[in-house]
């Protein structure tokens, strides 16, 4: 049995500003914008990954008030989940996604693992790491 994977999730508060940052900064393509009654359906991923779509879900649909709640504080803090992104040229990628105005939480460097990398966060306060894999 081979698996892929199809979908991820990351929970957004303010979908036009996540919208802004994935498909504006981070140049990804929008592959699913659709409103539903009390949430909305935002589908993005990179152009080189067809199959792969990056689900921008309301922070706490779906769940319990006091689960959702839970959520969405513990979105504020920074504290859910994120994405590794890996990129030709961390650098170049760091000054963009820098001058954007998100929150940086590592510059460029070189790590003992073999890569090159940076951190953000979004506009709701997922971390985003990008990997530059070792020259040479």
């Amino acid at each position: 049995m081979e698996l892929t994977l199809h979908y991820t999730f990351l929970e957004v508060d303010d979908h036009e500003a996540a919208l802004a940052f994935y498909r504006d900064t981070l140049g990804l393509e929008v592959r699913q914008d659709v409103a539903m009654e009390s949430a909305r359906w935002l589908t993005v991923g990179p152009k080189a990954q067809p199959e792969l779509g990056i689900v921008l879900q309301s922070a706490g649909v779906g769940r319990s008030p006091e689960d959702a709640q839970t959520v969405k504080a513990l979105l504020a803090k920074g504290s859910l989940g994120g994405l590794v992104f890996e990129a030709d040229d961390v650098d170049a990628l760091f000054e963009k996604v820098a001058a954007s105005g998100a929150e940086v939480l590592q510059e460029p460097m070189d790590q003992p693992y073999g890569v090159r990398d940076c951190a953000f966060r979004d506009p709701a306060g997922n971390m985003l790491r990008f990997n530059q894999q070792a020259k040479g």
